[in-house]
């Protein structure tokens, strides 16, 4: 990609400053990692060890994931844990409502592993949560990022039947490198066909690209007019991270200036609003992306 750091055999030297962030904590931080761990919820944002997560706890913010912390895939950028998953908990979606009520949260992100060894992949566990959550906390608007659920229409449905204000599926990478990047699977063109089923069905809709995997800057471009194809709403932009030594090694790192073309781009080509930059995760201040900038 034009204008991108090459780290060769520099790979392993210290980050670039504009990706370094404090060290989480404070009150606020506190309580929200107490109220989740007493309700026994799983969060993404330490499953997958976001750079984040301090200042979104900090601001009350916290994407949770549902149906366990082992996934059935192995996508190879990904922190969480691969394996054999335990049962499903029948009361989780109960206890995330009651989470969001103790938390007093505005917008909230929903999230899960892949359950591939259930019949729906888990979509009416899913489809329960938002459900719970509408009925306890009427005024939360959600944001639901979902697996594919293998392509099943019937369990995209259960979905957009639900009522989520968001729903995401995320592209993860340009599609020459998808094969590489994620579990076998998912395919490129079976996320767009996730989206395209969900605006389809009259939700708004979301997707996020990580960069520094090697693609090039016509790559990305192509993957954005992709997601507009299937006339994605938001779209983020944020810089791959290496969460340990077994996982795919970071190729670039993608300086300030080169995500601010590319939101611009983006925004160019008909997005309703695009966030990027280096520590730009899919559910990074989502709720305020959304209520700042109106997203209709």
């Amino acid at each position: 990609m034009a204008g991108l750091i090459q780290l060769g055999k520099q790979r392993r030297e210290p980050k670039p400053e504009w990706l370094k962030v404090r060290m989480p904590g404070g009150g606020r931080y506190e309580q929200v990692r107490r109220t989740l761990r007493e309700l026994n919820l799983s969060t993404v944002c330490e499953e997958a060890s976001c750079p984040n997560m301090g200042e979104c706890w900090g601001s009350g913010t916290a994407t949770v994931m549902l149906m366990g912390d082992v996934c059935t895939r192995g996508c190879r950028f990904c922190d969480v844990s691969s394996g054999v998953p335990a049962a499903l908990d029948p009361l989780e979606p109960r206890h995330l409502a009651e989470a969001v009520g103790r938390l007093g949260l505005d917008y909230l992100v929903v999230t899960s592993v892949n359950r591939d060894e259930l019949a729906d992949g888990g979509a009416a566990h899913f489809a329960q949560a938002i459900v719970e959550l509408r009925r306890a906390a009427p005024r939360t608007l959600v944001e639901v990022l979902t697996p594919d659920f293998q392509g099943r229409r019937d369990a995209l449905q259960m979905i957009i039947d639900a009522g989520p204000t968001v729903a995401a599926h995320n592209l993860e990478t340009v599609q020459r490198l998808t094969p590489r990047v994620r579990d076998r699977r998912a395919s490129y063109q079976q996320t767009l066909d996730v989206l395209q089923f969900y605006k389809e069905g009259g939700m708004r809709t979301k997707s996020s690209i990580m960069l520094g995997l090697g693609e090039s800057r016509d790559e990305v471009r192509r993957a954005m007019r992709d997601l507009r194809a299937v006339d994605c709403d938001i779209l983020t932009l944020g810089q791959y991270l290496r969460p340990s030594e077994k996982h795919l090694a970071v190729e670039e790192w993608v300086p300030p200036e080169v995500f601010a073309e590319l939101e611009q781009e983006g925004l160019a080509l008909g997005f309703k609003f695009v966030a990027a930059g280096p520590l730009v995760r899919s559910s990074y201040k989502a709720g305020e992306f959304f209520v700042k900038n109106q997203v209709a």
